[in-house]
C-alpha cells in the first residue's frame, strides 16, 4: 500500500492498516513536508526500518507497479480527483469521506470505479460497526413495522465564500500551495487552511449536511433499502432539510432533537416501534421488548478498524465492500441535493434516475463545480 495526503484522520486509518499483517505500507505522497515526515516516522517505527519512501506528487505513488492499493485521506476537495487517478493507475482505493464535492463528481467516481474494475471503500465506517448494523437489521426484520421516517444527524449547512488574509507563501518543498489547492479555485495562501482549517469554506467543503450526512444519510439510505436511488423531493426548514423518497418514506436531516447517544446519530421509525443510536454504541428502542435480543456494543462509531478489514478482504476476493463507490455515490447525491435546496432556500424536486432537478435550471447549475486547470475529470 501507499498513501496520499495523510493527516490526523488519515493516521488513524493508517494505524489500523499497519495492524493487519497482510499489509505492507511502503510510500506516502503529500504536498506538505511535515506530514510526509510524520507518516514516514510512524511507518518506519512500525516496521523497525527506514524504508518508507516519501514523495511530493501523488503520481510518484500511483506510478509504482509494486503498490496494489492506496489510502487517500486528503481534504475533501481532492477525494474524487485522487480516487479517479488511482483507479486509472490500477490501484484499489480506501478513501476518506466525503467521496465527492458535487452530484457530478459522485457519478463520475462511481462510473470510473466500475469501468476500471477497482475495489473502492469510502471511509463511512459505520456500515461495519455493530450498533448501527443492529439498528438497520431491526428495520429490515420488520420488527418496527412499516418504515415511515428515517432521521439523519447533520450539522449546520453554512459555508463561507470569504478568503482568509494572504500570508507569505512557503517554499514549494515545504508546502506546495498550488498542488494543495488542486482542482479548487485559486486563493492566497494562509497557514490555517493547510493546518486543517479549510472546513467551512465553500471551495473546500460541502457544508454540514455533507460533513455528517455522508455517514448518517448513508445509513438512512441503507435502512430504507434505497442504496440505488435518492429522495425525490427536498425542502429546507431552517438548518434542517426534509426529504421524501418515491416509496413515501421521509428523510429528516437535522442537527437538534437527538437523545444524546453520540455523534452521527440516526433514528428509524416504523408504525410499530423505533430505534435510535449513535457513536457511543448505546441504543434506544421502542418497544422495550426489543432490548432483550440486543448485545452490548463497545466499538466507537469513529473506529475504522472493521471497515478497513472489510476493504482488505475485498481487495483479495474482488467482492464489493460495504461502502463501495455505487453505494456512497447515491448517499452523497442525496446530501448534495439537500444542500442545494438549502442554498436556494426553497423546495426542489429531483429525478434520481437522470440525476437532475425537475424543471429547475437554477438548481441544476449547482450539480457541478468548475475545476481549475490542469485538473479535469
Amino acid at each position: 500500500m501507499g498513501g496520499i495526503g495523510i493527516g490526523p484522520r488519515g493516521r488513524t486509518d493508517l494505524s489500523c492498516f499497519l495492524r493487519n499483517p497482510d499489509v505492507h505500507f511502503v510510500a506516502v505522497a503529500d504536498p506538505q513536508s511535515e506530514r510526509r515526515r510524520i507518516v514516514k516516522e510512524m511507518v518506519d517505527k512500525h516496521y523497525q526500518n527506514n524504508d518508507c519512501q516519501t514523495y511530493h506528487y501523488l503520481f510518484d505513488v500511483l506510478n509504482r507497479d509494486d503498490i496494489d492499493a492506496v489510502l487517500i485521506a486528503t481534504g475533501d476537495r481532492w477525494h474524487t480527483m485522487a480516487s479517479i487517478l488511482a483507479a486509472k493507475a490500477g490501484k484499489d482505493i480506501y478513501c476518506e469521506k466525503p467521496c465527492s464535492m458535487t452530484i457530478a463528481e459522485s457519478r463520475a467516481l462511481a462510473d470510473t470505479i466500475r469501468r476500471y474494475g477497482r475495489i473502492y471503500q469510502a471511509g463511512t465506517q459505520r456500515r461495519n460497526i455493530g450498533n448501527f448494523i443492529f439498528a438497520i437489521n431491526l428495520v429490515h426484520s420488520g420488527k418496527l413495522g412499516k418504515l415511515h421516517t428515517v432521521h439523519a444527524n447533520t450539522l449546520d449547512p453554512r459555508t463561507t465564500r470569504d478568503w482568509l488574509p494572504a500570508e507569505p507563501e512557503p517554499p514549494k518543498d515545504v508546502c506546495d500551495w498550488d498542488l494543495w489547492l488542486g482542482p479548487c479555485p485559486w486563493r492566497p495562501f494562509n497557514q490555517r487552511y493547510v493546518n486543517g482549517g479549510w472546513r467551512g469554506f465553500f471551495d473546500f467543503h460541502g457544508g454540514g449536511i455533507l460533513e455528517w450526512g455522508s455517514h448518517t444519510v448513508d445509513l438512512c439510505q441503507w435502512a430504507n433499502q434505497a442504496d440505488d436511488t435518492a429522495p425525490i423531493e427536498y425542502e429546507p426548514q431552517g438548518n434542517h432539510v426534509h426529504a421524501t423518497y418515491a416509496n413515501g418514506v421521509k428523510l429528516i436531516m437535522r442537527d437538534t432533537g437527538w437523545l444524546g447517544l453520540g455523534t452521527c446519530s440516526v433514528r428509524f421509525e416504523g408504525d410499530e416501534g423505533w430505534v435510535e443510536t449513535g457513536d457511543s454504541g448505546q441504543v434506544a428502542v421502542f418497544p422495550e421488548s426489543l432490548r432483550s435480543e440486543m448485545p452490548v456494543f463497545t466499538m466507537a462509531g469513529t473506529d475504522p478498524s472493521t471497515h478497513i478489514r472489510d476493504f482488505l478482504d475485498c481487495v483479495k476476493s474482488r467482492k464489493q465492500p460495504a461502502s463501495n463507490a455505487s453505494v456512497v455515490a447515491q448517499s452523497h447525491i442525496a446530501c448534495h441535493a439537500a444542500y442545494i435546496a438549502w442554498q436556494l432556500g426553497r423546495k426542489v424536486r429531483f429525478d434520481p434516475v437522470k440525476e437532475e432537478f425537475i424543471g429547475d435550471e437554477e438548481a441544476n447549475r449547482l450539480r457541478s463545480r468548475a475545476l481549475r486547470e490542469p485538473w479535469h475529470i
